[in-house]
């Protein structure tokens, strides 16, 4: 199978388009038609189930333009890069490490000194014109951009949707009246500027995110359905290589997976996945290796589906740790930590933050008083190279160490602060409708095709022919559709050409239902339903059609609100 093949049914069936075609296209961006679209909301759809409803999450919808100071709290503008080589004679650039596939078992760790004595060992030149190429550097992958007229306030399109979650986290934890463990998701845009945009729709410019971000006790990542899934099996490469089929408990107990919560998530992307329709004799999940593991990151789990072009990362599932929300913390001065409620005081040391008043009183005079009240309710680890800064009236004021010193004592304490960790399951819709695209792809040897689609993601459900468009047998058709469209079930009505001609046009779509209506019909009222993949055709009363599909739509969906229906 070739990638053209699927792209060339993907532009001819209304699933993908290139963007701007009749201008020649851009690289790296892609259109949704009319069954892309109905397929990506099928898929939205499913996700939002399992993580709104089965796993009680909320959500949020935040903007994709930020200023420049979150994306420097978040380390993007100095780790988000990719390695860059530009040819001398022609001035393409490439990505290096896709210059290096197949010389290197994992391009994806090397460091830039690294790609270089690669791509010299191996006489690596430009594959456009064979032009001598240059040293290897970064090229940061955000697309800058201005915020308001003139000068304006730099800013960047989002390269993730997470930072929207983690900035509103203050918000969020107000909402879900102060409790821990608690959890967001957000789908939407987001964008990098990528170097060399290849294979389709695998590496976009644009692109579409399902991002999870759970907010946990760092003390206790434990997860409380994590015993309803213990048993079940997951297929690990971890760091050593070596893929194994471990069941969810073992691979926790093993230390193959740091924690309970990380190890569910794992387990319920491979749920997700599997129920939309990619095959999980086709599914892995791969650690990350430390060369490799982004700078928020201390452990991630990527979810791979083997494709016509290899094994390609579709879900990214991390332990983020608390790296996020203190750094956003630091930059902006805001408090983002969560208070942990002891049940009864606890005596224990601490450190506090004792005034010293007679450097303090010359110093600020008439604010003194303030001040030293704010000084005393402060974290001494606030304290930062002899200095705090506290804010009294909504102004900050630095006070030196020589107006106060930090002293450890003995004191009852009702509780303590800390910053939450974050577990968080990335799923790149993109690569996730092209992954069920390419698993249902079926072609037989006379050139036939169908489309094998999961119900829960076709974008027509049931395809309604009449054997002829008159003589009333369009009318009964058309009722019927109506009716099944009342029911909210997407349809497509056809008239023209062969029943085969039809029926082939569905199979291309995924259609996994078509009713056709005949001359019989009009004598007993009963019509013929065709199943997609046995191409079995029965006949039932006319007026079954609604319920007989819903039912097996039932039954070929899985119950999204319940997780663990999967096991049923």
């Amino acid at each position: 199978m070739d990638i053209g093949d699927i792209l060339a049914l993907c532009k001819r069936r209304g699933f993908i388009w290139p963007s701007y075609e009749i201008y020649g296209g851009v690289a790296g961006m892609y259109d949704y038609g009319p069954n892309g679209t109905a397929m990506k909301n099928d898929i939205i759809g499913s996700w939002r189930r399992l993580y709104l409803i089965g796993e009680g999450f909320v959500e949020i919808d935040s903007n994709t333009i930020g200023p420049e100071a979150v994306f420097k709290a978040s380390g993007h503008l100095d780790e988000f890069s990719d390695a860059i080589v530009t040819c001398q004679g022609c001035e393409q650039s490439f990505r290096a490490d896709h210059l290096v596939d197949g010389m290197h078992p994992n391009p994806d760790s090397l460091s830039l000194d690294e790609l270089q004595a690669v791509l010299i060992e191996n006489g690596v030149v430009c594959p456009d014109c064979n032009g001598k190429l240059s040293d290897v550097g970064e090229f940061n992958l955000m697309f800058k951009t201005v915020i308001g007229p003139g000068s304006g306030r730099v800013g960047y399109l989002r390269p993730e949707t997470a930072q929207g979650i983690f900035v509103n986290y203050p918000n969020l934890l107000w909402f879900v009246r102060g409790r821990l463990p608690f959890g967001t998701i957000q789908v939407g845009k987001g964008y990098r500027n990528e170097i060399s945009p290849r294979q389709g729709v695998i590496r976009l410019r644009e692109f579409n995110m399902m991002e999870a971000e759970l907010f946990i006790d760092p003390k206790d990542k434990t997860w409380p359905r994590f015993d309803d899934i213990a048993d079940q099996k997951l297929s690990l490469v971890p760091q050593d290589g070596i893929e194994r089929t471990v069941t969810v408990k073992e691979a926790v107990e093993e230390g193959i997976i740091a924690n309970q919560a990380l190890a569910y998530f794992v387990w319920l992307t491979r749920r997700f996945l599997v129920g939309v329709g990619v095959d999980p004799s086709r599914l892995r999940f791969r650690q990350h290796l430390s060369t490799e593991m982004a700078h928020y990151a201390c452990d991630c789990w990527d979810a791979e589906v083997e494709l016509a072009i290899g094994w390609t990362e579709i879900v990214g599932i991390a332990d983020r740790g608390c790296w996020d929300l203190s750094s956003h913390a630091d930059h902006s001065k805001t408090d983002m930590s969560f208070f942990r409620k002891f049940d009864e005081p606890v005596e224990m040391e601490v450190d506090r933050i004792r005034v010293n008043f007679k450097s303090l009183g010359p110093r600020f005079k008439g604010q003194a008083k303030s001040i030293a009240t704010a000084l005393e309710a402060g974290d001494p680890s606030d304290v930062i190279d002899g200095i705090i800064t506290v804010t009294v009236d909504g102004v900050d004021h630095k006070v030196n160490s020589d107006c106060f010193e930090v002293i450890r004592v003995r004191d009852k304490v009702t509780g303590e602060r800390f910053i939450p960790h974050i577990i968080e399951p990335s799923y790149g819709l993109d690569r996730i409708i092209y992954t069920c695209l390419e698993h249902a792809y079926c072609k037989d040897g006379e050139g036939y095709i169908a489309l094998k689609l999961a119900p829960s993601v076709a974008p027509i459900k049931v395809g309604v022919f009449p054997l002829m468009g008159k003589d009333g047998l369009d009318d009964m058709a058309q009722d019927i559709d109506r009716s099944l469209r009342d029911l909210g079930i997407r349809t497509s009505y056809d008239d023209s050409g062969s029943i085969g001609r039809r029926y082939a046009r569905m199979d291309e779509v995924g259609t996994p239902w078509c009713v056709t209506v005949d001359y019989d019909s009009l004598q007993d009222g009963t019509v013929t339903i065709r199943y997609r993949d046995t191409k079995e055709q029965t006949r039932i009363p006319s007026s079954d059609v609604p319920s007989r599909v819903s039912t097996m739509l039932r039954e070929g969906l899985l119950t999204w609100a319940d997780p663990l229906s999967i096991n049923k």
